[in-house]
């Protein structure tokens, strides 16, 4: 029995881990007008993109030894990349929520601070000291989140690559192929779109999905 070696660069298509960048609130040295600290803001690491309509099968060629796959459409359209994307977007919108919080208590101590003349200068210390404390917390929540999120990443991209490795086996041993490509990471300039297995690979994949119960 002939034996195949399918060479494919597997790539989840997540996103980098976000930067939850926090502007530090610093105390005022005098009285503002208007004390405001901005929100922790984001790039949307997972962003969910519109779902674009599965593009039309072509006949694979009969006798082709060399076939291609596009993994990043198998990871925005496949079940198990649709649901490894929700998992990356519902832990950040958790930790920004956090980080969101955390921000408002500063922006409200700051608040407190710029009264100015209404605070002793026992009370305008320990607002400061407050201050000085949440700032701590923090970046310490920004490194933990970072940290969160990028560990979340390394562990689907390995289980994404885990289940499907086995599905592009069996469809270029199925074909007979010699070689299969990764469309992304081979430098193709044009290619027979028969020779495109992402539709075949992406309905194997989803084959093997627990399959959700109904409620």
């Amino acid at each position: 029995m002939r034996r195949f070696t399918v060479a494919v660069v597997l790539s989840l298509a997540l996103g980098a881990v976000p930067t939850f960048a926090l502007a530090q609130a610093k105390p005022p040295t005098t009285p503002p007008a208007a004390a405001t600290q901005k929100p922790p803001t984001a790039p949307p690491a997972a962003a969910q993109k519109p779902a674009t309509p599965p593009v039309p099968a072509r006949p694979f060629p009969e006798g082709a030894k060399i076939a291609f796959v596009n993994i990043p459409r198998v990871a925005a359209e496949s079940a198990e990349g649709r649901g490894s994307t929700s998992r990356v977007n519902a832990l950040r919108d958790k930790k920004l929520a956090e980080l969101n919080a955390k921000n408002k208590q500063v922006e409200t101590a700051q608040q407190k601070l710029s009264s100015g003349g209404l605070l002793s200068e026992e009370a305008r210390a320990a607002t400061q000291k407050e201050i000085d404390r949440l700032q701590v917390e923090i970046q310490r929540l920004q490194q933990d989140a970072e940290a969160e999120m990028q560990d979340l990443q390394q562990q689907l991209q390995l289980d994404f690559q885990r289940k499907l490795s086995p599905i592009i086996q069996q469809v270029a041993t199925e074909k007979g192929l010699h070689i299969l490509l990764s469309q992304t990471d081979a430098g193709m300039v044009w290619a027979e779109p028969g020779l495109d297995l992402t539709n075949e690979i992406i309905k194997r994949f989803d084959a093997t999905a627990p399959k959700t119960p109904a409620k």
